[in-house]
């Protein structure tokens, strides 16, 4: 079969390589869409190294059609050949077939296409992780998320609202923020005109302090945020793409009662994270079903062409997900 390889300079070549070998209790999928992520990103620049016994090329989450099953998966599941699915995975979705065990499959939603399929397993698992596992968020609480262009702020939005949160989130400028109005965000704040800071001890006086963060920036306004949230708030570090460094006033934390919480999908044991596809389908899939919460397709690119959707990625052009269809 063919993959996506990264060459010694780093650019992209789909190219051969060897038939995926599936295991008893794996089935074989054969791809039509494959979604990108940041993380990608970071395993093609050799910072973010798949897990033990993945394929070593990229692809978190994918799309596609079951064309065999091993004994064990037949056994433990109702999966059969022929199902539409979607796929969370350690890695290798940037190919025209992968492996994938039993239970980090998902059936397709009602009423999603296979390109919005693919990008549901990676960044919905991230926000149900976030959003209710170590977030504890109730109705009627207000989230903040950062970046509110980003592929995984497009899911994390609309499945707050979907749940009763209200939520505010940050973009850079008055075009991104009209370019986001349909995951109804309550409040956009535009960081080159308001301070964010400033915003949220505004939201703390008028009664609307933040509950839970969601942060993949960091770096130094993070620290300067953070003393400005209701008692007992949850802050959760995804990543830190403005800087790893911040300083904190250590008091308001515990006066204040607040959590700082570092979270990563990709490190969790495989049994947590068929937990948290388990819980997706039943308490997210009809919320999707419903046209509550859809993934937000930003741009659709043949395979072959993977270096060019990358790059969507590192100019920060993106407002949703991009995907790679495997024709």
């Amino acid at each position: 079969m063919k993959a996506i390889l990264v060459n010694a300079d780093k650019s992209l070549r789909w190219d051969d390589v060897p038939d995926p070998v599936m295991k008893s209790d794996e089935v074989l999928v054969k791809i039509e869409a494959a979604a990108l992520n940041r993380a990608d990103l970071m395993q093609r620049e050799g910072d973010y190294p798949p897990p033990a016994g993945c394929p070593e090329w990229m692809g978190l989450e994918v799309s596609g059609e079951i064309v065999a099953i091993g004994d064990e998966a037949k056994d433990r599941s109702a999966w059969k050949k022929g199902d539409k699915v979607c796929a969370l995975l350690g890695g290798g979705g940037y190919a025209e077939y992968v492996t994938v065990r039993y239970d980090m499959l998902m059936p397709v939603p009602k009423g999603c296409t296979m390109i919005e399929a693919a990008a549901i397993p990676e960044a919905f698992a991230t926000a149900y992780l976030n959003l209710f596992i170590e977030g504890n968020i109730q109705a009627g609480n207000t989230l903040l998320m950062n970046a509110g262009a980003s592929g995984l702020a497009s899911v994390i939005i609309p499945m707050a609202k979907a749940f009763g949160v209200r939520v505010i989130t940050t973009v850079l400028s008055d075009e991104i923020a009209k370019n986001i109005t349909h995951l109804g965000a309550d409040r956009v704040v535009v960081t080159t005109k308001e301070d964010i800071s400033l915003v949220l001890k505004e939201e703390l006086k008028d009664g609307h302090s933040v509950d839970v963060a969601i942060d993949c920036l960091g770096g130094e306004i993070m620290g300067r945020c953070i003393h400005y949230l209701t008692h007992g708030a949850r802050w959760i570090m995804i990543a830190a793409l403005a800087g790893t460094k911040t300083e904190i006033d250590l008091k308001n934390i515990y006066v204040r009662n607040v959590r700082i919480i570092g979270s990563t999908l990709r490190s969790r044991p495989s049994k947590v994270k068929a937990e948290i596809l388990a819980g997706i389908v039943r308490d997210v899939y009809p919320k999707i079903e419903a046209g509550l919460v859809k993934p937000t397709i930003h741009a659709v690119f043949p395979i072959q062409e993977a270096e060019a959707a990358q790059d969507v990625l590192y100019r920060g052009e993106n407002v949703g997900k991009v995907v790679l269809t495997v024709l």
